[in-house]
């Protein structure tokens, strides 16, 4: 289910977006910055602010995490079903220890999100379909001039 290219892609990214939503339906979406794959189907986040995901996930487990490149403009949708994880349960401790050596010190948590992806799909910006002359290298090239960015020459 985590290939190798949504792997590369997780890894790539600084921010991920967990999206929940409350027993009434109404959405919410949240920014996780300590997150990583855990096997073929599993994805964890450490739970460092994040009061309202974690009650929406007591009333409704299934969620969407999303991640992409603003630059290249591609990423990855995935689908699941979460759970939260506290320092007391029996797994976290393991869980716990990718999520901590990402963190490290700055970033102490309590509990984790564990999610059991069953979908993914890709994130892809409509230019790469509208026109397909589009490529890469010119998405970069012109993201970089919107962000008034410059690439890292070292």
């Amino acid at each position: 289910m985590l290939n190798d290219a949504v792997l590369a892609s997780m890894k790539k990214s600084v921010l991920c977006w967990l999206a929940t939503a409350d027993a009434n339906g109404a959405p919410n979406v949240s920014p996780k910055e300590i997150f990583c794959a855990h096997g073929p189907n599993v994805v964890l986040m450490a739970n460092l602010a994040s009061p309202g995901s974690a009650e929406n996930i007591a009333h409704n487990p299934n969620v969407c995490v999303s991640f992409v490149d603003p630059f290249v403009q591609k990423g990855f949708k995935l689908k699941g079903q979460a759970r939260l994880l506290h320092e007391s349960d029996e797994a976290f401790a393991t869980l716990a220890l990718p999520l901590t050596q990402l963190a490290g010190p700055r970033f102490p948590f309590r509990s984790l999100f564990a999610i059991e992806i069953d979908c993914v799909e890709p994130i892809i910006a409509p230019s790469y379909r509208l026109y397909p002359e589009t490529s890469e290298a010119r998405q970069v090239e012109s993201a970089m001039k919107s962000y008034g960015v410059r690439p890292d020459t070292d």
